[in-house]
Protein backbone atom coordinates (compact mmCIF):
# COMPACT_ATOMS: atom_id res chain seq x y z
CA UNK A 1 0.00 0.00 0.00
CA UNK A 2 1.25 3.39 -0.80
CA UNK A 3 2.37 6.00 2.07
CA UNK A 4 -0.70 8.34 1.21
CA UNK A 5 -3.18 6.03 2.04
CA UNK A 6 -2.95 6.51 5.69
CA UNK A 7 -5.94 8.12 6.16
CA UNK A 8 -8.79 6.61 3.46
CA UNK A 9 -11.30 9.01 4.05
CA UNK A 10 -8.96 12.06 3.00
CA UNK A 11 -8.36 10.58 -0.30
CA UNK A 12 -10.54 10.77 -3.43
CA UNK A 13 -10.64 10.11 -6.96
CA UNK A 14 -7.30 8.28 -8.65
CA UNK A 15 -5.68 7.86 -5.43
CA UNK A 16 -8.80 6.62 -3.43
CA UNK A 17 -8.53 3.68 -6.12
CA UNK A 18 -5.15 3.49 -5.96
CA UNK A 19 -5.31 2.53 -2.06
CA UNK A 20 -8.24 0.41 -2.59
CA UNK A 21 -6.60 -1.70 -5.38
CA UNK A 22 -3.51 -2.45 -3.33
CA UNK A 23 -5.48 -3.38 -0.38
CA UNK A 24 -4.39 -7.15 1.63
CA UNK A 25 -7.48 -8.62 0.13
CA UNK A 26 -6.44 -7.32 -3.37
CA UNK A 27 -2.92 -8.71 -2.58
CA UNK A 28 -4.95 -11.84 -2.17
CA UNK A 29 -6.95 -11.82 -5.05
CA UNK A 30 -3.96 -10.90 -7.68
CA UNK A 31 -2.12 -14.21 -5.98
CA UNK A 32 -5.71 -16.24 -6.81
CA UNK A 33 -4.30 -15.67 -10.86
CA UNK A 34 -1.57 -17.12 -10.05
CA UNK A 35 -3.13 -19.98 -8.21
CA UNK A 36 -5.59 -20.60 -11.13
CA UNK A 37 -1.98 -20.17 -13.01
CA UNK A 38 -0.26 -23.02 -11.13
CA UNK A 39 -3.04 -25.35 -11.30
CA UNK A 40 -2.93 -25.47 -14.99
CA UNK A 41 1.04 -25.67 -15.19
CA UNK A 42 0.74 -28.64 -12.83
CA UNK A 43 -2.77 -30.20 -13.68
CA UNK A 44 -2.37 -30.45 -17.33
CA UNK A 45 1.14 -32.74 -17.56
CA UNK A 46 -0.49 -34.77 -14.35
CA UNK A 47 -3.75 -35.16 -16.40
CA UNK A 48 -1.95 -36.33 -19.53
CA UNK A 49 -0.13 -38.85 -17.55
CA UNK A 50 -3.01 -40.38 -16.41
CA UNK A 51 -4.63 -40.60 -19.17
CA UNK A 52 -1.56 -41.91 -20.98
CA UNK A 53 -1.67 -44.70 -18.56
CA UNK A 54 -5.80 -45.04 -19.16
CA UNK A 55 -5.06 -45.59 -22.63
CA UNK A 56 -2.42 -47.73 -22.54
CA UNK A 57 -3.95 -50.05 -19.76
CA UNK A 58 -7.57 -49.87 -22.13
CA UNK A 59 -5.69 -51.33 -25.26
CA UNK A 60 -3.67 -53.57 -23.05
CA UNK A 61 -3.70 -57.54 -24.40
CA UNK A 62 -4.37 -58.33 -20.39
CA UNK A 63 -7.96 -58.91 -19.83
CA UNK A 64 -7.49 -57.15 -16.08
CA UNK A 65 -5.66 -54.16 -17.13
CA UNK A 66 -7.56 -53.60 -20.12
CA UNK A 67 -10.91 -53.90 -18.13
CA UNK A 68 -8.91 -51.07 -15.51
CA UNK A 69 -8.27 -48.96 -18.16
CA UNK A 70 -11.73 -48.99 -19.74
CA UNK A 71 -13.50 -48.86 -16.15
CA UNK A 72 -11.76 -45.78 -15.51
CA UNK A 73 -12.50 -43.99 -18.30
CA UNK A 74 -16.22 -45.25 -18.37
CA UNK A 75 -16.85 -44.41 -14.87
CA UNK A 76 -15.36 -40.98 -14.54
CA UNK A 77 -16.53 -39.95 -17.61
CA UNK A 78 -20.15 -41.13 -16.71
CA UNK A 79 -20.12 -39.14 -13.52
CA UNK A 80 -21.17 -35.38 -13.56
CA UNK A 81 -17.85 -33.11 -12.83
CA UNK A 82 -19.54 -31.16 -9.97
CA UNK A 83 -20.84 -34.68 -8.64
CA UNK A 84 -17.32 -36.07 -8.58
CA UNK A 85 -15.76 -32.70 -7.41
CA UNK A 86 -18.22 -32.60 -4.32
CA UNK A 87 -17.71 -36.32 -3.61
CA UNK A 88 -14.37 -37.56 -4.44
CA UNK A 89 -12.47 -34.97 -2.59
CA UNK A 90 -14.09 -35.77 0.82
CA UNK A 91 -13.72 -39.43 -0.07
CA UNK A 92 -10.01 -38.89 -1.11
CA UNK A 93 -9.39 -37.46 2.03
CA UNK A 94 -10.80 -39.61 4.32
CA UNK A 95 -9.31 -42.32 2.31
CA UNK A 96 -5.61 -41.08 3.01
CA UNK A 97 -6.50 -40.77 6.78
CA UNK A 98 -8.26 -43.74 7.31
CA UNK A 99 -4.48 -45.36 6.20
CA UNK A 100 -2.52 -42.87 8.41
CA UNK A 101 -4.96 -44.12 11.39
CA UNK A 102 -4.51 -48.10 10.39
CA UNK A 103 -0.56 -47.49 10.61
CA UNK A 104 -0.09 -44.75 13.86
CA UNK A 105 -3.40 -45.96 15.71
CA UNK A 106 -3.54 -49.45 15.32
CA UNK A 107 -4.78 -49.81 19.35
CA UNK A 108 -7.96 -47.28 18.75
CA UNK A 109 -10.31 -48.35 20.13
CA UNK A 110 -13.40 -47.10 18.60
CA UNK A 111 -14.85 -47.77 15.04
CA UNK A 112 -13.24 -45.33 12.83
CA UNK A 113 -17.22 -44.45 11.23
CA UNK A 114 -19.83 -43.70 14.25
CA UNK A 115 -22.93 -42.97 11.84
CA UNK A 116 -22.39 -40.22 9.79
CA UNK A 117 -19.18 -39.25 11.59
CA UNK A 118 -15.85 -40.14 10.68
CA UNK A 119 -13.01 -39.71 13.30
CA UNK A 120 -9.56 -40.99 13.61
CA UNK A 121 -7.33 -40.42 15.90
CA UNK A 122 -5.23 -36.73 15.66
CA UNK A 123 -2.15 -38.17 15.06
CA UNK A 124 -3.63 -39.70 11.32
CA UNK A 125 -5.53 -36.08 10.81
CA UNK A 126 -4.48 -34.25 7.59
CA UNK A 127 -2.99 -32.20 7.81
CA UNK A 128 -2.51 -32.18 11.69
CA UNK A 129 -4.13 -29.93 13.99
CA UNK A 130 -0.94 -28.06 14.94
CA UNK A 131 0.04 -27.45 11.16
CA UNK A 132 0.25 -23.75 9.74
CA UNK A 133 -2.58 -22.42 8.00
CA UNK A 134 -0.15 -22.85 4.29
CA UNK A 135 0.32 -26.37 5.04
CA UNK A 136 -3.67 -26.40 5.08
CA UNK A 137 -3.53 -24.28 2.07
CA UNK A 138 -1.03 -26.74 0.14
CA UNK A 139 -2.63 -29.96 1.16
CA UNK A 140 -6.26 -28.66 0.32
CA UNK A 141 -4.35 -27.45 -2.68
CA UNK A 142 -2.94 -30.68 -3.91
CA UNK A 143 -6.59 -32.58 -3.16
CA UNK A 144 -7.57 -30.16 -5.71
CA UNK A 145 -4.68 -30.79 -8.63
CA UNK A 146 -5.41 -34.75 -8.18
CA UNK A 147 -9.12 -34.24 -8.23
CA UNK A 148 -8.74 -32.64 -11.64
CA UNK A 149 -6.30 -34.71 -12.99
CA UNK A 150 -8.03 -37.56 -12.45
CA UNK A 151 -10.83 -36.54 -14.01
CA UNK A 152 -9.51 -34.72 -16.71
CA UNK A 153 -7.13 -37.66 -17.59
CA UNK A 154 -9.84 -39.99 -18.06
CA UNK A 155 -11.18 -37.72 -20.69
CA UNK A 156 -7.45 -37.73 -22.18
CA UNK A 157 -7.53 -41.25 -21.93
CA UNK A 158 -10.43 -41.35 -24.24
CA UNK A 159 -8.59 -39.14 -26.66
CA UNK A 160 -5.21 -41.24 -26.69
CA UNK A 161 -7.19 -44.31 -26.52
CA UNK A 162 -8.71 -43.17 -30.45
CA UNK A 163 -5.56 -41.56 -31.60
CA UNK A 164 -3.52 -44.62 -30.91
CA UNK A 165 -6.20 -46.67 -32.83
CA UNK A 166 -6.23 -43.94 -35.80
CA UNK A 167 -2.40 -44.49 -36.56
CA UNK A 168 -2.50 -47.21 -39.68
CA UNK A 169 -2.46 -50.59 -39.11
CA UNK A 170 -0.17 -51.02 -42.04
CA UNK A 171 2.72 -48.64 -40.45
CA UNK A 172 2.77 -51.03 -37.39
CA UNK A 173 2.79 -54.55 -39.33
CA UNK A 174 5.80 -52.83 -41.21
CA UNK A 175 7.60 -52.44 -38.52
CA UNK A 176 7.01 -55.50 -36.88
CA UNK A 177 7.82 -57.16 -40.50
CA UNK A 178 11.31 -55.31 -39.98
CA UNK A 179 11.81 -57.33 -36.66
CA UNK A 180 10.56 -54.80 -34.37
CA UNK A 181 8.53 -56.47 -31.01
CA UNK A 182 5.34 -55.27 -30.19
CA UNK A 183 6.36 -52.97 -27.74
CA UNK A 184 9.11 -52.01 -29.81
CA UNK A 185 6.41 -50.62 -32.53
CA UNK A 186 4.74 -48.78 -30.21
CA UNK A 187 7.16 -47.12 -28.60
CA UNK A 188 8.89 -46.07 -32.12
CA UNK A 189 5.90 -45.82 -34.21
CA UNK A 190 2.39 -45.57 -32.44
CA UNK A 191 3.62 -43.00 -29.93
CA UNK A 192 5.09 -40.52 -32.01
CA UNK A 193 2.60 -40.26 -34.38
CA UNK A 194 -0.70 -40.63 -32.18
CA UNK A 195 -0.10 -37.24 -31.27
CA UNK A 196 -0.91 -35.45 -34.13
CA UNK A 197 -4.24 -37.32 -34.07
CA UNK A 198 -4.88 -36.67 -30.45
CA UNK A 199 -4.21 -33.08 -30.17
CA UNK A 200 -7.82 -31.58 -32.09
CA UNK A 201 -8.90 -33.49 -28.56
CA UNK A 202 -6.30 -32.20 -26.33
CA UNK A 203 -6.53 -28.92 -27.18
CA UNK A 204 -10.51 -29.05 -26.39
CA UNK A 205 -9.29 -30.66 -23.57
CA UNK A 206 -7.16 -27.81 -22.15
CA UNK A 207 -9.71 -25.17 -22.64
CA UNK A 208 -12.24 -27.24 -20.64
CA UNK A 209 -9.82 -27.49 -17.78
CA UNK A 210 -9.58 -23.87 -18.44
CA UNK A 211 -13.33 -23.10 -18.14
CA UNK A 212 -13.22 -25.48 -14.97
CA UNK A 213 -11.01 -23.50 -12.56
CA UNK A 214 -13.49 -21.96 -10.81
CA UNK A 215 -14.51 -25.59 -9.55
CA UNK A 216 -11.71 -24.62 -7.50
CA UNK A 217 -13.73 -22.94 -5.13
CA UNK A 218 -15.93 -25.72 -4.50
CA UNK A 219 -13.16 -27.57 -3.13
CA UNK A 220 -12.16 -24.56 -1.08
CA UNK A 221 -9.53 -23.22 -2.23
CA UNK A 222 -9.66 -19.32 -2.01
CA UNK A 223 -9.93 -18.57 -6.33
CA UNK A 224 -10.42 -15.68 -8.57
CA UNK A 225 -14.26 -16.10 -8.33
CA UNK A 226 -14.30 -16.38 -4.30
CA UNK A 227 -12.22 -13.23 -4.10
CA UNK A 228 -14.17 -11.79 -7.01
CA UNK A 229 -17.42 -12.20 -5.23
CA UNK A 230 -15.70 -10.92 -1.89
CA UNK A 231 -14.04 -7.65 -3.02
CA UNK A 232 -17.40 -7.25 -5.11
CA UNK A 233 -19.83 -7.17 -2.99
CA UNK A 234 -21.20 -3.83 -1.65
CA UNK A 235 -18.91 -2.65 1.51
CA UNK A 236 -20.26 -0.15 4.41
CA UNK A 237 -18.20 2.28 6.62
CA UNK A 238 -19.00 -0.09 9.24
CA UNK A 239 -17.20 -3.04 7.61
CA UNK A 240 -14.30 -1.42 5.69
CA UNK A 241 -12.35 1.87 5.55
CA UNK A 242 -13.05 1.61 1.03
CA UNK A 243 -16.85 1.82 1.21
CA UNK A 244 -18.97 1.14 -2.29
CA UNK A 245 -21.38 -0.15 -3.68
CA UNK A 246 -22.28 -3.80 -5.05
CA UNK A 247 -19.17 -3.73 -8.24
CA UNK A 248 -19.36 -7.60 -8.64
CA UNK A 249 -19.66 -6.74 -11.99
CA UNK A 250 -16.73 -4.90 -12.62
CA UNK A 251 -14.94 -7.47 -10.87
CA UNK A 252 -16.36 -10.37 -12.75
CA UNK A 253 -15.65 -8.27 -15.97
CA UNK A 254 -12.57 -8.90 -15.37
CA UNK A 255 -12.71 -12.14 -15.17
CA UNK A 256 -14.03 -12.49 -18.28
CA UNK A 257 -11.01 -10.26 -19.40
CA UNK A 258 -8.60 -12.82 -17.98
CA UNK A 259 -10.27 -15.90 -19.24
CA UNK A 260 -11.14 -14.72 -22.70
CA UNK A 261 -7.17 -13.56 -22.84
CA UNK A 262 -6.06 -16.55 -21.87
CA UNK A 263 -7.76 -19.07 -24.09
CA UNK A 264 -7.08 -16.98 -27.09
CA UNK A 265 -3.28 -17.02 -26.42
CA UNK A 266 -3.97 -20.93 -26.04
CA UNK A 267 -5.85 -21.27 -29.34
CA UNK A 268 -2.94 -19.30 -31.01
CA UNK A 269 -0.42 -21.96 -29.06
CA UNK A 270 -2.67 -24.79 -30.05
CA UNK A 271 -3.03 -24.10 -33.75
CA UNK A 272 0.89 -23.84 -34.31
CA UNK A 273 1.70 -26.93 -32.37
CA UNK A 274 -1.01 -28.06 -34.59
CA UNK A 275 1.09 -27.47 -37.58
CA UNK A 276 4.42 -28.61 -36.18
CA UNK A 277 2.94 -31.88 -35.61
CA UNK A 278 1.37 -32.34 -38.84
CA UNK A 279 4.33 -31.66 -40.94
CA UNK A 280 5.66 -34.15 -42.32
CA UNK A 281 2.85 -36.96 -40.87
CA UNK A 282 1.13 -39.28 -43.38
CA UNK A 283 -2.63 -37.79 -42.12
CA UNK A 284 -4.70 -35.68 -44.44
CA UNK A 285 -3.39 -32.62 -42.70
CA UNK A 286 -0.13 -33.29 -43.23
CA UNK A 287 -0.54 -34.10 -46.86
CA UNK A 288 -2.69 -30.70 -47.40
CA UNK A 289 0.73 -28.88 -45.60
CA UNK A 290 2.79 -30.86 -47.86
CA UNK A 291 0.73 -29.70 -50.97
CA UNK A 292 0.96 -25.92 -50.21
CA UNK A 293 4.79 -26.42 -49.58
CA UNK A 294 5.10 -27.63 -52.84
CA UNK A 295 6.38 -25.04 -55.91
CA UNK A 296 3.50 -23.35 -57.58
CA UNK A 297 1.35 -23.47 -54.40
CA UNK A 298 -1.79 -26.63 -53.70
CA UNK A 299 -2.00 -29.48 -56.60
CA UNK A 300 -5.28 -29.09 -58.01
Amino acid sequence: MFTFCTDPEALDGLAWLACYLTTGKHMAFYGAFATVLVLLAVTAPAALAFGLGGAMAARSAVPPLRWLGKGYIAVVRGVPDIAFFLFFVIALDQGFEWLRHQVKCPDWPDPVRQGTDFLVCDAAKLPLGNSPQWVHEIYGFALAVLTFAIVFGAFAASVLYGAMRAVPRAQVETAEAYGMSRRQAFRRVVLPQMWSYALPGLGNLWMVLIKATPLLFLLGVEDIVYWARELGAAKTPRFSDYPHGDWRIWYFLALLVFYLGFTRVSEIAIERLTRRLNRGQATAAGESMRRAEMPGGPAA
